[in-house]
């Protein structure tokens, strides 16, 4: 049986992170990997440009994170944005960044990205080992555990698990880590697609495909309850909604919601009300698809919403019923959505849930319940907004469990 100090479960970010920051001058660490190459996700990131982090002060990342921000103060306090940028400047990966913030190696190219990753892990004498699935992982005590593969039993005083999530399976990223943390007795929050488009039930917009709003104010309900409102840019999908504010709130949100879009932005319903019904009556002599175009709406979306409320489009603004009044200031500030579906791991970006942060240390990324046992990247019950912010967390719980192992 074949000991190490340390295995690594995982060759993506977040494991060949940690592989390369932990010192190896006592301490022999092998990293397995199921694939035949490593980072197969890392490549597809920000659509192979591979957005590494994000720009700007580490202590606005804390609301990138949903509700789960706060558990990354410690890794981000050892490792930010700026020392990312540098270790990979060091490295001689020259950066780029943004208006947007989002920052990028100036190749544009993923690959050098990992390239530097595979290089670093072989100068620090890590032992990479591709095709190569854990089927089994087992905790005999404290510091001592045994990974089963195909292959062989190996023996570990650390095991790091950095498996990933369950977005993009095709790259083999299947949610192997979650089967891990039920072996090893922890608690697993459900696993469910994050950074997703949404499929809306009964969709009646799909022919405006390719229609955006920017700044939207939308709100999710659940059970006839208000859950959240929101504000960001959406999309217009031929199966439902996406685009950043969808993409970056569909961490709230499940099949069966309702979504209530305000396409004019009214951040006072009544005011607008009151502003929309006085436009009309001063606008009497005016087609009422003249009147809505005022209210920088796109011309198929305004005929649209006139066929589905059956008011002609050429109808005098003065001929107006009142009940049609009624009926086109809720569609314009409370279009009700319902969520048929998220739209699958194949398309959600990362994963939300993973193992229960409860049970894992925020100061050392280690199990709260089996010393040596660690958990990293998107394991973990934590899932970023776009821009960066996903593949920063998953370096910098790398980058801490590394530490943590280092001082034992």
């Amino acid at each position: 049986m074949e000991s190490y100090d340390v295995i690594i479960i995982g060759a993506g970010p977040a494991g060949l992170f940690a592989a390369l920051s932990i010192d190896t001058t006592n301490k022999k660490v092998l990293v397995l990997e199921k694939n035949k190459k490593p980072g197969k996700k890392l490549l597809l990131a920000g659509a192979g440009q591979c957005n590494i982090t994000h720009s700007g002060n580490v202590r606005e990342f804390f609301n990138h994170y949903g509700d789960n921000g706060r558990f990354l103060k410690n890794a981000f306090n050892n490792l930010n944005n700026k020392d990312l940028i540098d270790f990979f400047e060091k490295n001689g990966l020259d950066i780029i960044t943004y208006d947007s913030g989002k920052v990028f190696p100036k190749s544009l190219n993923s690959e050098d990205v990992l390239e530097v990753l595979i290089n670093n892990c072989i100068k620090n004498k890590v032992k990479i080992e591709y095709n190569t699935p854990v089927l089994e992982t087992i905790s005999e005590s404290d510091y001592n555990f045994k990974v089963k593969t195909f292959k062989r039993v190996y023996k570990a005083k650390n095991l790091v698990i950095a498996t990933g999530g369950k977005s993009y399976p095709q790259t083999g990223s299947s949610g192997d880590g979650y089967k891990f943390i039920k072996m090893l007795n922890h608690k697993l929050k459900k696993p469910l697609e994050a950074l997703t488009s949404l499929d809306i039930k009964d969709f009646n917009l799909k022919d405006l495909s390719g229609i955006s709003f920017e700044k939207c104010i939308f709100s999710i309900w659940r059970n006839n309850k208000k859950i959240d409102s929101f504000n960001g840019d959406i999309l217009i999908t031929h199966k439902g909604l996406s685009g950043p504010g969808i993409l970056n709130n569909s961490r709230y949100m499940y099949p069966g919601d309702i979504i209530k879009i305000n396409f004019v932005n009214a951040e006072n319903i009544d005011e607008f009300r009151n502003h929309f019904l006085k436009d009309l009556n001063k606008s009497g002599k005016d087609m009422i698809k003249t009147l809505l175009k005022r209210y920088n709406l796109a011309k198929r979306f305004v005929s649209k919403i006139l066929e589905i409320l059956d008011i002609k489009e050429e109808k005098l603004c003065s001929q107006l019923t009142k009940n049609e009044r009624k009926s086109l200031l809720k569609t314009l500030t409370e279009f009700p959505f319902e969520i048929g579906n998220l739209s699958g791991f194949h398309i959600a970006m990362v994963t939300r849930g993973g193992v229960s942060l409860k049970e894992v240390s925020s100061k050392s990324m280690e199990s709260k319940k089996i010393k040596g046992l660690f958990f990293i990247g998107e394991v973990l019950d934590i899932d970023g907004d776009t821009g960066g912010y996903n593949i920063q967390a998953a370096f910098s719980t790398g980058a801490l469990a590394a530490k943590s192992i280092n001082k034992v």
